[in-house]
């Protein structure tokens, strides 16, 4: 008995994989072109491991996830993960303010831990507006088994990915906006990577379309991800009711819902029953939101609920949007309705509700103006609080390592100023374990999404008009869901609550792809100052750490065998041979 726990304890120190009681998954993922006709139109898209859009990476809560990025493109990439909170990691954040990039031909590894979450999520590219030609997929964070689900254990899961599609490549959309030019008008909305069923004769032959396969008096947790470019999408399912569960990590309250309003960057799950009588197959669609529907019917995505006892096709016309041009509430009420399960245990065994937001005191209220795009120095940008945002040369943190003066500036502006718009590298000076509000005013023409990294948030109000501080009295301070992504309505404004837990430097910004590719990002660097020599609140900086910017001279070329690689097989060969060697210690206990 002494001599197997001692060779135990041997194999464990020499393969140093004894640093966690939790499991891991390892993934490659490989970032490369194809090309693609998913609107009739053949077109250069932006490949995961050779599909389009890219697989679903399914792991558990608590589990270390290594994840080896080949960017097979022709310019530089990186991969983030919205929603993922990155606990005292914001090195593996995956966007130019944390991270420098992924050169073409290069690979790295991100290795962080999905600590304590659970949910719906997905990844994409983060640079070069590449979001607008794929490389995303859906990211899941299953339960731990000791925690049960607020709901019966459905019969299927379901991913579904929906957003507005050019037929132009990333790179032109990109030139465009560089030239002063807006996008324009989508040219479709694609589901699951492809184009929308013939539902009538606006949508030209030869189109592939989707279709969700299905068990008529099943019931199915469907997952729905907005992974546009900037155009919120109403989802809805023929003569099916959805009941919402889960939004980015939280369960919901679960109510029922005809259509929902999906902004860009968000994802909700689904139980949906297949309680219909197979008549014939069901229109599933996704069509635009706050435009003008008339103009924009085109660009509208539709797939196929098939159940396997069908006896037809769908026919007819397609269900109706929400009817709501001259009644501002619809949106407001909606999106207040999605609220917290307090009750409900979410990846840990304490009540979501546990954690009582409306009553802690708030130690900071800042204000964050968007106004439309404009010229700044012969160039159009977009702008928070006047600062049209340049990511540094330098990443933040690593700039901060190795104390590189005048990468970036600690001068955010945290209410809007009476001054002319500027480029500039200014970040949030953020206070660690403040307590912060948010308020996102949205004076620009069309409704914005609005994201931040390393945190979920309680969304406690949204209306039209603008904010004062006598807005604070219609908050929700109960129940108010917690996401990381959030919609904020033209001429209106969305209030939100932040506990400053986690060390790092975090981006918030514009979800939609225009917006933030034109300046309207910062970031909130929120540092421990004190001392924390065991890296309690914050992990050190990684071994294989990619150095550029003023730091360029430090970083090695990469071969063919680049040291990502052999970090990745290394640490699963590793795994796997602990794996194997106690399954046979333990037959000696």
């Amino acid at each position: 008995m002494e001599h197997s726990v001692f060779s135990l304890v041997l194999i464990c120190l020499l393969f140093g994989l004894c640093f966690s009681d939790d499991a891991s998954k390892y993934f490659n993922m490989e970032l490369s072109y194809i090309t693609a006709s998913p609107l009739g139109v053949p077109q250069q898209v932006i490949a995961v491991n050779g599909k389009f859009p890219g697989p679903t990476f399914n792991v558990t809560t608590n589990e270390n996830v290594i994840v080896n990025v080949r960017n097979k493109l022709n310019e530089n990439a990186l991969v983030t993960w919205p929603g993922v909170q990155m606990r005292r990691i914001s090195w593996q954040d995956g966007v130019l303010g944390t991270n420098c990039p992924i050169r073409p031909g290069w690979n790295w590894t991100f290795e962080f831990q999905v600590k304590d979450q659970i949910g719906s999520f997905f990844y994409f590219p983060s640079l070069n507006f590449q979001r607008a030609s794929g490389g995303f997929g859906s990211f899941i964070i299953t339960n731990r088994k000791v925690i049960p689900l607020p709901f019966n254990m459905p019969d299927g899961d379901i991913v579904i990915l929906i957003g507005d599609w050019y037929t132009k490549s990333h790179s032109a959309l990109r030139t465009s906006l560089d030239s002063g030019k807006d996008l324009g008008m989508p040219d479709g909305v694609l589901i699951n990577g492809k184009g929308p069923y013939q539902y009538n004769a606006s949508v030209p032959n030869g189109i592939d379309y989707e279709t969700i396969n299905v068990d008529q008096g099943k019931t199915y947790r469907i997952r729905v991800h907005n992974v546009g470019v900037s155009t919120c999408l109403n989802f809805r399912i023929q003569s099916h009711i959805m009941l919402l569960a889960e939004t980015e990590g939280y369960y919901t309250q679960q109510s029922n819902y005809t259509s929902l309003d999906i902004h860009v960057g968000q994802s909700y799950s689904f139980l949906v029953t297949m309680d219909q009588n197979a008549s014939s197959d069901y229109y599933i669609v996704a069509s635009p939101r706050f435009v003008n529907e008339s103009i924009w019917q085109r660009v509208t995505g539709v797939a196929i609920l098939h159940y396997s006892n069908s006896k037809g096709k769908a026919t007819g016309p397609l269900p109706d949007p929400p009817n709501d041009a001259y009644d501002t509430s619809y949106a407001v009420n909606q999106a207040m309705s999605i609220r917290q399960n307090v009750s409900a245990s979410g990846a840990r065994p304490n009540p979501q509700g546990s954690f009582h937001y409306g009553q802690i005191q708030v130690t900071e209220t800042i204000v964050l103006k968007s106004v439309p795009p404009a010229m700044i120095d012969g160039k159009l940008r977009a702008t928070l609080n006047g600062i049209s945002f340049v990511n540094p040369d330098t990443p933040i943190r690593l700039a901060d390592k190795f104390n590189v003066k005048g990468s970036y500036m600690l001068d955010f502006p945290i209410s809007p100023l009476n001054r002319p718009p500027r480029v500039d590298r200014s970040v949030i000076n953020a206070t660690y374990k403040g307590f912060i509000e948010i308020v996102l005013q949205n004076n620009d023409t069309v409704v914005q999404s609005f994201h931040m990294d390393g945190y979920s948030f309680f969304v406690v109000g949204i209306a039209y008009g603008e904010w004062t501080q006598n807005s604070q009295g219609s908050y929700n301070k109960y129940d108010a869901i917690a996401r990381s992504t959030t919609q904020v309505l033209p001429g209106g404004w969305t209030a939100i609550y932040v506990s400053l837990d986690n060390v790092g430097v975090w981006n918030l910004r514009a979800e939609n792809l225009d917006r933030w590719y034109l300046g309207q990002e910062t970031y909130m660097r929120v540092i421990n100052s004190e001392p924390d020599p065991s890296n309690k609140t914050e992990f050190p900086m990684p071994d294989n750490v990619l150095f550029c910017g003023a730091l360029s001279h430090m970083q090695k070329q990469q071969h063919p065998s680049s040291a990502a690689s052999i970090i990745y097989e290394r640490s699963k060969l590793y795994y796997s041979l602990l794996m194997t060697l106690s399954a046979i210690i333990s037959t000696w206990l």
